[in-house]
């Protein structure tokens, strides 16, 4: 049976005891990590977040003696007693109270607990969706229990930068009206208003911006977002992002303001990183990495080499070449203990991702040249390829042709593919990049009409507005991403603040007048009673703590997430609600 608290009160966490607190008379509550009964004295290890003390229990006090060997592992226990310093050879190096432990004088048994369906003291592979039925088990590990201790720590620097630099945190609503563009939305029906529904919000966006139009000039919210999307491995339909506007705004003010926070959120856990960040546009890093959100720590950049076939006897890229395509390739570092039979797999692997063909080239370590085209090109015309790509010896030079996009996207995926097989993605090195100059739209083939790359509130580049109506796939944004070593950590752009332009970017996007004015009204509305020029972006909390912990799932960093099918383990959520909740809603 379980005993009651009564006077107990803690003294010292589990992980902080020393030897300066030698001779102390301490309280220590907790769970049982472990316990190693060695006959005449019982060593218990008492765990709590902060960390683990060992307890000794001898053999003088027979009832004592006899409470302790009733413990097991997770027992939850409060132990008074005093300090003392461990014998040399029983110091403990790998925990921070390793020099000390606690001679118990009392002990009680605050409750008992069932013998988990997993190890607690150690990282012994567990399947997933075990760990998500007992997430609160699964949240008492010390995996865990660091990552969400760095979550804290991330989002406690996160609210004194922008503390000290002249933000408000400001609450948005999170039953708010469906607007829908992109994602779908997460619908509540209204029980006093039947048939009408509110919205929980994919971001707070309107809503952000109407506080620029409010002169709150500065906002920051640490925020809960929803997005009903299709599923994929690592989404959740519900995150956190640092949501952040600002007044009078271009994008070097935010990038002047988020550089600092992420040297700041660095440092929080003792990592420097260096800033400025450097910067690419949207096309240029589509063509060098094939991808908007490229991983700089593996070097590799794709290069273009067209020019070297215009006139080539190698019919197959001339033609492709002359009819518009592209020649594309990259070098692989420290390639020259690749065998034949290595090559041809990575060929292999290039046509899974979509190649018709790859061609490689390579300068062995002593210098002499190979090629998979070395009769069709010739051995001159191989080695101008080498030159021209500046491919050394013991280096791989593989290279595709096709058109443009399609051709860096697949060299874009090999590029990543082998960079992990090779172990050059170094977890411990932090590569930052702006992506700048995004399309302001893209074509949907499916619903034959252009749609935001962002979202309709995206600012067009102020030189291109004359072909806003003329060429619109030509138009760029004023938006940005932040990159960090290949994945988007934050996205923002320059918002639109005139309503005659935000009404002329909705009649591109098909957007009728009274459509407009039935999704966005109240905002096009407000537009219109000086709204000043703003900007600011939205920093996903979720995947700056994964990288930070080294996960490579967002749902690592998440205390209670969804499953890859979007469903709550623990608590068996979606499920049937009772039919009178649907009745008092008006729903069947």
């Amino acid at each position: 049976m379980a005993e009651q608290l009564g006077d107990l009160t803690r003294t010292h966490a589990c992980g902080a005891l020393r030897a300066d607190d030698v001779g102390a008379d301490v309280v220590l509550l907790g769970w049982v990590h472990r316990v190693r009964d060695l006959g005449g004295l019982l060593f218990v290890d008492v765990r709590d977040r902060g960390g683990v003390t060992q307890v000794v229990v001898g053999g003088d006090d027979e009832a004592l003696m006899a409470k302790a060997k009733r413990l097991r592992s997770e027992y939850v226990v409060g132990v008074s007693g005093r300090v003392q310093r461990r014998s040399a050879d029983t110091v403990n190096p790998k925990l921070a109270t390793g020099e000390v432990e606690v001679v118990a004088r009392h002990l009680a048994v605050l409750n008992e607990a069932k013998t988990p369906p997993f190890p607690i003291a150690d990282e012994t592979p567990v399947s997933e969706d075990v760990r998500l039925k007992y997430r609160y088990l699964d949240l008492r590990r010390p995996r865990l229990q660091a990552n969400i201790g760095l979550r804290h720590r991330v989002t406690s620097a996160v609210r004194q930068y922008f503390d000290a630099h002249g933000f408000w945190e400001i609450e948005t609503p999170i039953l708010t009206k469906s607007t829908p563009e992109g994602a779908r939305d997460y619908l509540v029906p209204s029980r006093v208003h039947p048939g009408e529904f509110f919205a929980l919000p994919q971001s707070p966006q309107l809503f952000k911006q109407i506080l620029m139009i409010a002169g709150m000039d500065r906002y920051v919210q640490i925020c809960r977002c929803f997005r009903d999307e299709d599923l994929r491995a690592d989404r959740q339909p519900e995150f956190t992002q640092v949501d952040v506007e600002m007044s009078f705004a271009r994008p070097e003010t935010v990038f002047g303001v988020i550089e600092p926070l992420m040297r700041e959120i660095f440092a929080s856990i003792e990592r420097e990183i260096e800033t400025p960040f450097s910067r690419m546009t949207y096309a240029a890093a589509m063509a060098a990495y094939g991808s908007d959100k490229p991983d700089l720590r593996c070097g590799m950049p794709i290069q273009d080499i067209r020019e070297l076939f215009r006139e080539s006897s190698f019919r197959v890229f001339r033609e492709i070449v002359a009819g518009g395509g592209t020649v594309r390739g990259f070098v692989v570092k420290n390639a020259a203990g690749y065998s034949r039979s290595e090559v041809d797999g990575i060929v292999e692997q290039a046509k899974q991702l979509g190649a018709t063909g790859l061609v490689w080239a390579r300068r062995a370590a002593d210098g002499a040249v190979t090629s998979s085209v070395m009769k069709a090109l010739g051995e001159d015309q191989v080695r101008q390829m080498l030159e021209a790509t500046g491919t050394g010896n013991g280096e791989l030079l593989l290279v595709a042709a096709g058109e443009p996009e399609p051709t860096s996207k697949m060299l874009g995926q090999l590029r990543l593919a082998l960079a992990r097989q090779k172990g050059l993605l170094n977890p411990d090195e932090y590569a930052f990049t702006w992506v700048v100059d995004f399309p302001l739209l893209e074509w949907d083939p499916e619903e034959r009409r252009y749609v935001s790359m962002h979202h309709p509130f995206t600012s067009p580049h102020d030189a291109d507005l004359d072909r806003l109506e003329r060429e619109p796939g030509s138009v760029r944004a004023k938006a940005y991403d932040l990159v960090l070593n290949g994945s988007e950590i934050g996205g923002g752009s320059i918002r639109i603040h005139d309503a005659a332009l935000q009404s002329r970017i909705f009649s591109l996007l098909n957007i009728s007048p009274e459509e407009a004015k039935l999704r966005f009204g109240f905002f096009l509305e407000a537009l219109e009673y000086g709204t000043p020029p703003h900007g600011g972006i939205a920093l996903g909390l979720d995947r700056i703590v994964a990288i930070l912990a080294g996960e490579s799932s967002i749902r690592e960093v998440i205390p209670f997430p969804k499953t890859a099918a979007a469903v709550d383990l623990m608590s068996d959520a979606p499920s049937p609600v009772d039919p009178k909740q649907l009745k008092e809603l008006h729903l069947k």
